[in-house]
């Protein structure tokens, strides 16, 4: 399928925040830029919502984290860790996202998901052939389900610009002496 991106173009950006931090982290060992993200995924097309799925912990750490998403014209929505009897823990908003994406997709011309998580999979084929949505998917390709990939309109893969994607991890380049560009 051909994609179309126009600039009348009604888009909606659901990021599932976890899904991005964890993989950065794992690949890169670094965070999101996810105003960049949002930035080139939206390609000067209309931005109806653009909305971060994030979870909080007991210590409140990731405060600063949820201001600059905000800072970044990105809301927020909020769920807390749960820690279950034996301290396992579950952070998940896969159900809240897609909910969120059919409910819109009446007022959206395209749904992009910020994810690499195969689970979306039937959203992706919900959101194209019911709702009539294009749906484009960002997110690292080494860490993405190849189906996901697939049955996606359109994919933008990060990994293939980490220097506008990714935010290096200062603390460690200051104990490795390396300078700090600013």
């Amino acid at each position: 399928m051909t994609v179309i991106k126009h600039l009348d173009q009604r888009v909606g950006i659901f990021i599932d925040a976890q899904n991005l931090y964890h993989s950065a982290k794992n690949l890169y060992g670094k965070k999101v830029n996810f105003g960049a993200v949002v930035d080139a995924t939206l390609a000067n097309r209309v931005l109806v919502r653009a909305i971060a799925y994030v979870i909080t912990s007991d210590t409140g750490e990731e405060r600063g984290f949820f201001e600059a998403l905000e800072k970044n014209g990105i809301e927020t929505k909020t769920k807390d860790l749960q820690i279950f009897h034996g301290g396992a823990k579950k952070a998940d908003w896969d159900v809240g996202l897609a909910i969120d994406a059919v409910k819109m997709s009446h007022k959206l011309d395209t749904v992009i998901i910020v994810s690499g998580d195969g689970d979306f999979v039937p959203l992706v084929e919900y959101l194209k052939m019911t709702a009539g949505c294009q749906v484009e998917v960002a997110a690292f390709r080494k860490s993405s389900s190849s189906r996901l990939i697939e049955v996606a309109d359109d994919f933008m893969d990060l990994d293939m610009d980490q220097r506008a994607f990714l935010i290096g991890n200062k603390l460690n380049r200051r104990r490795n002496n390396i300078p700090i560009r600013k």
